[in-house]
Parts: C-alpha cells; structure tokens; sequence
C-alpha cells in the first residue's frame, strides 16, 4: 500500500493515470472510473493527456438509477469532463444503463464484462475509487447486501440511508485490478482515512484488498 499526501492533487491524481494506462501491449487498456465531485477535475486534466486512447476501456464502478443524461448520472459526469473530448473508440466506453430495472442492469453490465474477459475475472488495469465520510466506496455502503456478494462482479445494492437503489461492482473485480487509486479530499475524511489504514476497521473501503495487484491512497 502506498499513501501520497499531495500538493498538487489533480497533477498527480493525471500523472498517475497515465503511468497505469501506458505500455499495454497485450490488448486494450483497462480503466475503471468513479464518480462523485472529486474525480471532476482530475477527468478535466486528463483529457489533455498525450495517451493511446484508442487502446482505453473504460467501465464505471458504479451508477445511479438516472438515465444517462440526468445531472446525478455518473457517465454524464465523465462524458461532459472527458470522454466527449478524447478519440475513444466508442465501442471501448462500457456505460451502466441506469435507466433500466436495477437488477437488470447489473445483469447486462455483468454479462458484458464477461464476453470481453473471455470467461477470466475481467482484470483492470487502474480502478479509480473514492470514499464517502461513512467509509462507502464505489456504491458499496455499510449494511448493504453487495458488501456479501462473492460470486456477482456487479450488482443492484439497495441503499436505505439514500433511499434509492444504486448499481454497483462488487469486491472480487475491484480486487481483480492491477491497481486501485483511491482519490480522497478533504479534511472531514481524514479520521475515517486513518480509521481504514489502521488495519482493524469494517467500513467498506478497509476490504479493498488486491491479492495480486496494489492499492495507492491520494491524498490532499
């Protein structure tokens, strides 16, 4: 595990990204993003990178019920801030349809992650996380019975502190990844940070756990 403490948040958040997602040669890069206010800004800066990103997939950690263009959608975050300004093959850009029955599209977003993994655990290159003040991360909220699921990659997770349903990957292919970057600002965080690097927390966030690949924390 590797805990940055930033002066230059977004900077490093890109230069991150970058080095994770260069020198792919067996196959398509793989990225996973989130959502939230904070990644905003690092998918602006990004957008300006020099990468291959016709070699880039990219999926979502998890999404609201709300089609794609309505203001809480996840993908209209990253559309507007930078999908809709790089050369992405449009084929790459794997989108939770929120707009259909939960489950349903827990289902779909499943299945086509398999038909691209070729009936291995579909491995990211970079899975980007952040963490709500409850210890949450990607759609994945203390209580909830996603936190249980070992055998789905993505699930419909009913959130009762929401109110609302929400779609969400599960712990095996967040795990799965070569690496994971958690991007987490804030000064109200900061105890709930300290609380899951202490190795003896529940919160959702301490089992984000690669048996293979690494866990980097960015923080301001």
């Amino acid at each position: 595990m590797q805990i940055i403490e930033s002066s230059d948040f977004v900077g490093d958040a890109v230069n991150f990204i970058v080095s994770s997602l260069t020198g792919n040669c067996n196959g398509p890069s793989r990225i996973s993003l989130c959502g939230g206010s904070t990644p905003e800004p690092v998918y602006e800066a990004l957008a300006e990178a020099k990468l291959d990103w016709s070699n880039i997939e990219i999926t979502f950690g998890d999404e609201r019920c709300v089609p794609p263009d309505h203001e809480d959608s996840n993908f209209r975050m990253a559309s507007r801030s930078l999908l809709d300004k790089v050369p992405l093959n449009k084929d790459n850009i794997l989108r939770i349809r929120g707009e259909l029955d939960p489950a349903v599209a827990a289902s779909e977003y499943e299945d086509s992650l398999r038909e691209r993994s070729g009936g291995e655990i579909y491995t990211h290159d970079l899975v980007l996380l952040g963490m709500g003040e409850d210890g949450h991360t990607a759609s994945l909220f203390p209580g909830t019975s996603a936190l249980n699921d070992n055998e789905h990659w993505v699930v419909s997770n009913q959130v009762p502190q929401k109110g609302e349903t929400r779609i969400t990957f599960t712990y095996p292919i967040i795990n799965a990844a070569q690496k994971i970057l958690f991007l987490v600002r804030g000064e109200e965080k900061r105890k709930i940070v300290d609380c899951v690097l202490s190795g003896k927390s529940d919160l959702p966030a301490s089992f984000v756990n690669p048996e293979k690949g690494s866990v980097t924390w960015l923080l301001d």
